[in-house]
């Protein structure tokens, strides 16, 4: 049975499938990435950091599960790809305002 996402989130994982300019749409101006213990912040900051990801690698992303954890939204995805550790399961943390992402943290 497919998870059902939140605008905001459900757009993101649309987008990551497109480009570094859509995802980066799915983002508040000021909006923070953490991924690989590395910190983006700002939409042009957010879009280099998924153009390279997206150049750099092939994948696919199935989220599965989803829940509320301390005012944030964490949706639990399976991730596959030609990336080092592939596959894996992925938790990807979002704080949502205003229909957009305030913040997203990605951890195993």
């Amino acid at each position: 049975m497919p998870v059902i996402l939140p605008g905001p989130i459900a757009a993101y994982f649309a987008a990551d499938q497109s480009d570094g300019n859509a995802v980066a749409r799915c983002f508040t101006p000021n909006a923070v990435v953490i991924d690989e213990r590395r910190t983006h912040a700002g939409r042009d900051a957010i879009r280099r950091w998924k153009t390279e990801a997206s150049t750099k690698f092939s994948y696919v992303i199935d989220p599965f599960a989803i829940s509320k954890e301390d005012g944030q939204t964490v949706v639990t995805a399976h991730v596959s790809g030609d990336f080092p550790g592939s596959p894996v399961d992925l938790r990807y943390a979002f704080v949502l305002e205003n229909d957009r992402i305030a913040r997203l943290e990605i951890t195993p």
